[in-house]
Order: structure tokens, then sequence, then C-alpha cells
């Protein structure tokens, strides 16, 4: 199995598992990808996921062997992304905890996450430059939408390597960690998130997602009504009362 899954409370961590060739995806680890969100998002008990690499890497892309013998990853206009999920909308957050390197499709894997959690010396970039291997999976997209168009394209057009202060900098890190602490990081922020009322940080989360595309009245109006359907739950008012009886206050946790 080059993608394995281990449950962790309410949460999930999916492992993409192939050391030997720095954890590079292949037409089977993609589907085993897919397979493995898939089953997260119908899962009820299962808050929020964290995804990773075995052995101190992220991911280093598509599996550029297969690729050079004629086994690439599918690349079609509709269906699944090439890498997986990377076309998904998933109704719960998933964080990436990055050790070594995430780049060319290991970038974009990371850029489908929610968040990442990176180590000091984790390294984010669009090596597959080098080798006339195009983005594909979202990272034209995604990239400047997150960082902004000049440091995307600083990124795209040299290939160059981002890393620690640099990545936290422009976005492309949420978080940093010591070497080797990334995957403890990502974990502890997900079991956070789980503690939050789910329906409205969920809500808010799918507003600020879809609202790309959407011009500024639209985008507003489905905010109120995302908000509304929230409110309508029961959920605001007995947070509400949490507050009102002193639960919450100077800055303690839910």
């Amino acid at each position: 199995m080059s993608v394995k899954q281990e449950k962790h409370g309410d949460l999930v961590i999916v492992t993409i598992d192939r050391p030997e060739v720095r954890n590079a995806v292949d037409h089977d680890t993609a589907r085993g990808l897919l397979e493995a969100f898939r089953a997260f998002d119908a899962n009820k008990q299962q808050r929020a996921a964290v995804l990773t690499g075995a052995d101190g890497t992220f991911c280093a892309g598509a599996d550029l062997k297969a690729v050079a013998e004629g086994r690439g990853n599918r690349v079609t206009l509709d269906g699944d992304g090439p890498l997986g999920p990377t076309r998904m909308l998933l109704n719960k957050p998933v964080i990436a905890a990055v050790e070594g390197h995430a780049v060319a499709g290991g970038l974009e894997l990371a850029l489908w996450c929610d968040l990442r959690v990176a180590a000091q010396d984790a390294v984010f970039g669009v090596y597959c430059r080098r080798w006339g291997v195009p983005l594909v999976d979202g990272g034209t997209v995604r990239l400047p939408r997150l960082i902004g168009q000049s440091h995307a394209l600083d990124m795209i057009l040299t290939g160059r390597g981002v890393s620690g202060d640099e990545a936290l900098a422009m976005g492309l890190a949420n978080r940093l960690t010591p070497p080797g602490e990334a995957l403890h990081g990502a974990v502890e922020l997900a079991e956070r998130l789980t503690r939050f009322p789910q329906r409205c940080m969920l809500s808010d989360r799918r507003s600020t997602i879809t609202q790309w595309g959407r011009g500024l009245d639209e985008a507003l109006q489905q905010e109120t009504l995302l908000g509304r359907e929230t409110i309508k739950s029961g959920e605001t008012v007995a947070g509400a009362a949490r507050f009102n009886a002193g639960a919450g206050r100077h800055g303690e946790g839910v």
C-alpha cells in the first residue's frame, strides 16, 4: 500500500508511503489518495485530516520514471486530478504536515490542503520547471491565490525553492516547527480545529473557499445564507449561552 491511513481520535492521518522515490505519486498512489480522502469526507466521526509523507519527505510530485516509461498519471479535462484529490472540494479541513521537499506536484498537493505546517528546513518549489513538466494539479491557480501573483510567478518561472521564514512570510507555510516536528504540529493544530463548534467553522470555511469567482454582492449573499443556516441550527445560540455563562473568556479554549 503506497497510501496509509491512521485514525487519531477525531482525525485521520493520510501518509504517502513511497520513500524509495521520495513519495512521488504514480497512478496507484493517486488512486489511493482519492480513496482515502473520499472515505474521510464521508466519515461523520472524522472532523479533520492531516496529509504527510513517509521518512522525512512530503512529496516529490509525479513519478517521472513512470512518465518516461509512458505510464504517467491520467491528465484529462474532466474527472479527478492527475495526482488524485486535487480537484476535490472536501467538506472538512485538511492540514499538510511538510518535512523535506514539497515540490512540483507535491507542492500542488500541499496547496490543495487548507493549511500547511512545515518544518523550518522544508522546501516548497516548482522543481518540475527543470524537466518540462507542467503544473496540472491546480498549482497555477492556487499558488497566486494563496501568496499573490508576484510571489507565485517568482516560484513558477524560476523553479527556485522556498523555505523557512520566507515560506512563512509568503503564506506558503502557516506554521513552522523544528525539523522532524511538522506532523506533531499539524496534528496539534488539527485537534484544535476539532474542538470548535463544527457547523459554524465548516460553513465559514465553505464561504471562504467558494467566494472566488463570485461578484461581491453574490459572495456576500452566499455568506449570509450560509450564516443563517448556522444560526437556525441552534449552534450560535448554544455558543452565546456558553459565553454568557463564562466560558471562553481571557483566551481560554471552548
